[in-house]
């Protein structure tokens, strides 16, 4: 199975150019990157408010935080 389209691999290859799979298809892997890169960005920020906002809820009221301050 050939995805270069070589056929004999006897050639100068500075004659030949890319010679790995998927030529032409590098600027689909990047924005595909991109948007994966980003899309994680997004879901790690929600997961990461959800577990913010639990943990205010659970010590973030007047009383606890003055137990708090006032180290016991």
């Amino acid at each position: 199975m050939s995805t270069t389209g070589i056929e004999n691999w006897a050639v100068d290859l500075k004659d030949v150019g890319a010679i790995y799979p998927f030529q032409g298809a590098e600027v689909l892997f990047l924005i595909v990157g991109v948007v994966l890169w980003l899309g994680w960005h997004v879901l790690q920020i929600r997961a990461e408010k959800r577990e913010y906002e639990e943990i205010i809820r659970e010590h973030g009221d007047a009383a606890t935080i003055g137990r708090a301050l006032d180290g016991e």
